[in-house]
Formats: C-alpha cells, structure tokens, sequence
C-alpha cells in the first residue's frame, strides 16, 4: 500500500478531461441521433439527450449558441449535433457541449418555417375574417424592397403603365442577409406613420429559401399583422410561398401581379366611365320621354280640358248626398224616438210611484227607513210612516192583524168598529 499512488477525485476527474481534451476527434465532433429529455430553463441554456438505439448521452447547448439556431429542437427530433466532449468537474459527468445544431434529413431553416407557420396560425394571424379589403383606387402606394433589385423595377413599370397618376412612396429595406427581417420590419412601421399612404406592398424576386428567409421571420409577420395599411405580399416566383403570405391581408405570385391587384388600368376606368355616362344619358331621355307621354295622356281628360264641368258635376254629387245624409240621419232620429218612448212606457209600468197613484201606499219606520212587509215588524203604539201619491202620513199602531181576507173585509166597509169608524190594516 505503501508504494501505490492514491488519487484525489479531482485528480481522477482532471486527468480524464485531460485526456478528453487531447483527444482531437472528440475535441470538434459531428453527432447524429434523436433528441429526447429536451428543456430550457431560465437560464436559457438548451439541455437534452441525445441517443440512438444503443445509448445516450447528455448534451448542453448555452444561450449564445442557442439563440443563433433558427428553430426550436423538439423531443423525439432526428438532428446532426457539432461539439466536443467534456467531462462536468462538480458532478463527474460526460456530457457534450454542442455548438452547433442541424436538422438531420431536412434543412433546419424548413424546420423553423414549418414551427413558426404553426405558431402564427395557432395565435389566429393567418385567419381569413381578419383580412382588409384593399382600397379600388389607390393615390399613393407604399412599396418595402430593395431600391436596387428588379422587384421594384417590375412594381414601378406596372403601376404606372396602368395608372400613370399613381404615386409610390419607396421604403428601401435589405431583402436578404441577417439584418433584412429588422429593416423590412421597419420600413412597414415607416409607412403606417404616414397619412397619405393607402396601401403596402412587400416583396423581392424569386431565390432560395434562404435568400426568402427574411419573409420568413416572426418579426415581419408581426409588423404585418399590426399595420393598419392593409398589406400585399408578393415575395419570390408563384410557387414560393412565405409567411408573410399567409400573414398578409392578400398574396400576389408576384411583383408584377401585386402591382396588377393594387392599381387598376386608368385607362380601362376612363372608358367605364364614358360608357357609364353614355347609358345614363340614354336612360335620362328613356325616362324624360315616358314623363312627357303622361303628361300629353292627361291632358287629354275632361278634367283638365273642362274643369267647370268637372266642379259643377261633383258639386251635384255632393248636394245628392247631403239630401240622402240628411233622410238617413231622421230616419234614424224617428227610429231612436220610437224605442225611447216604448222603453219609458215600460220603465213607468214598473215605476212604484205608478203602484201609488193607483191608492196603494208604502209603509216604512220612520227612524231605519225599513220597509214594513209583515205586522209583526211593529209593535203596538209604534209610529210609522206612510207615503201616499200625494204626500205621506205619520201613524201609530193600535192593533195587528193576520188574515188578509180581514183586512181587505174592512176596508170594503163591511166590519165596522166601536163608534162606525173604519180601521184598515189596525192603523187609524
């Protein structure tokens, strides 16, 4: 024991990264396999691993390096990796620190054109009810492109051939290269500031996908999608299609073909109008002529021709039916007459002021008002009250009887009382 060399672990961890370092093939590798584990914390720092069928190994990839990759790496995604090989000191860990990372088997810029076109569309950017409907008759056109490229020569030569009056106010950006995506997004910004701008197109001539890769970046969609010019994009030949398509209020093939949708032909314009002008005259004579054959058909009618004639005609017609007014309304009145006084015959039949007049009388106690029906409603020495036709009388009951036939006995004077007077009903 006394002869063997004991190692720290920092000894044993320096010495493999020791010979990590000197080894120049895994100093600046190329690595291919499928990426799973994938993360980003708030460092920015990407961290995955990385495996094939057989093993894995973990991989870091810093924030400077991260943010020059032009998509975003996902689980399960087949890509090509450039690093080296080293060893974490803290943890004894053998891990590679990628610097540079590729898509394996499709380009990494289609990959990233692929994630951004699904994001935008998720966010609802790309959605049809939010496109502007340009303006028919533009006076003055924003273009973004390069003032050297043959894009604007084409959108130039074509706006003024069909509308010479037109103008174009220019806002030169790059159309490629890294610092295209900030100016063209600018240049929009520009001439949305403006006032007299009515409508923007943005384009460039065909080119690879890389070359378009500046239409492709979020940062022109979002100056797309927040002008509030209604924007063409006609970036490369017919069959590119970018973002900025997809984000624009409308897409044109081409340069060419965005000018065509954004201006009209003047001179197309001026012979509708002409022809316009011509049908409504025609229609103004069409309609004047109907007006003055009415007016010769009236003034064929007697009314017009003999006015007196037509005054004294209605003026008979009126008078005859004054006339029959007049019998219908005593027709009506001898009618009413006649019903009213069969309604007051019939209203005095039932009258019992009538009862009265025929000698019949109403008795009733004076302090209640009660009508008396029955003797035995009052008692002897009562006084009641009795309404004649004529007036009334205030009596006192002496006596109270039963049987009608009695009362009517005496009042026919066939029972005389004490000293020959006549009692009728018990009151005297």
């Amino acid at each position: 024991m006394q002869n063997l060399k004991i190692l720290s672990v920092s000894e044993v961890v320096g010495r493999i990264q020791g010979l990590l370092s000197s080894d120049r093939l895994l100093s600046n590798l190329w690595m291919r396999g499928e990426i799973s584990n994938f993360r980003v914390p708030r460092s920015g720092h990407w961290y995955f691993t990385l495996k094939d069928t057989a093993s894995s190994i973990r991989c870091v990839m810093f924030r400077s390096r991260a943010n020059r990759t032009t998509f975003l790496p996902q689980d399960g995604m087949r890509v090509l990796i450039r690093g080296y090989v080293s060893l974490y000191e803290r943890d004894g860990t053998l891990q590679i620190y990628v610097e540079e990372l590729q898509a394996d088997g499709i380009g990494a810029l289609w990959v990233a054109f692929q994630q951004l076109k699904e994001k935008l569309e998720a966010k609802g950017w790309f959605a049809p009810e939010r496109k502007r409907t340009l303006p028919f008759f533009p006076r003055v056109v924003g273009i973004v492109t390069s003032p050297t490229g043959a894009a604007f020569q084409d959108l130039r030569s074509v706006i003024h051939r069909r509308c010479p009056g037109t103008r174009i106010v220019l806002a030169p950006a790059s159309v490629q290269g890294q610092e295209a995506p900030g100016e063209v997004a600018a240049a929009i910004h520009y001439l949305n500031q403006r006032s007299d701008i009515e409508v923007i197109i943005i384009g460039r001539g065909g080119g690879s996908l890389e070359e378009l890769w500046a239409f492709n970046t979020e940062i022109v969609a979002q100056a797309i999608f927040t002008s509030r010019l209604p924007v063409v994009s006609a970036v490369g030949h017919e069959t590119d299609y970018s973002i900025a398509d997809w984000v624009a209020d409308c897409r044109a093939p081409t340069p060419s073909a965005a000018a065509e949708l954004v201006v009209p032909v003047l001179a197309e314009l001026e012979a509708r109008v002409v022809l316009l002008r011509e049908r409504l005259k025609q229609g103004m004579e069409v309609y004047l002529q109907r007006r003055r054959e009415q007016v010769e058909r009236l003034a064929t009618r007697s009314v017009l021709q003999s006015p007196r004639g037509f005054l004294v005609i209605r003026k008979q017609e009126l008078q005859r039916l004054q006339y029959n007014l007049g019998l219908f309304i005593q027709k009506i009145l001898q009618h009413k007459s006649l019903q009213l006084k069969s309604l007051t015959a019939q209203l005095s039949a039932l009258s019992p002021l009538s009862v009265l007049a025929r000698g019949y009388a109403v008795c009733r106690k004076p302090s209640s008002g009660e009508v008396v029906r029955d003797q035995a409603q009052v008692i002897k020495g009562e006084a009641i009250e009795v309404l004649l036709d004529v007036g009334g009388l205030i009596c006192r009951v002496e006596e109270g009887r039963d049987k009608v036939e009695t009362l009517v006995g005496v009042a026919n004077g066939d029972q005389k009382g004490q000293g020959g007077e006549k009692k009728i009903n018990g009151w005297g």
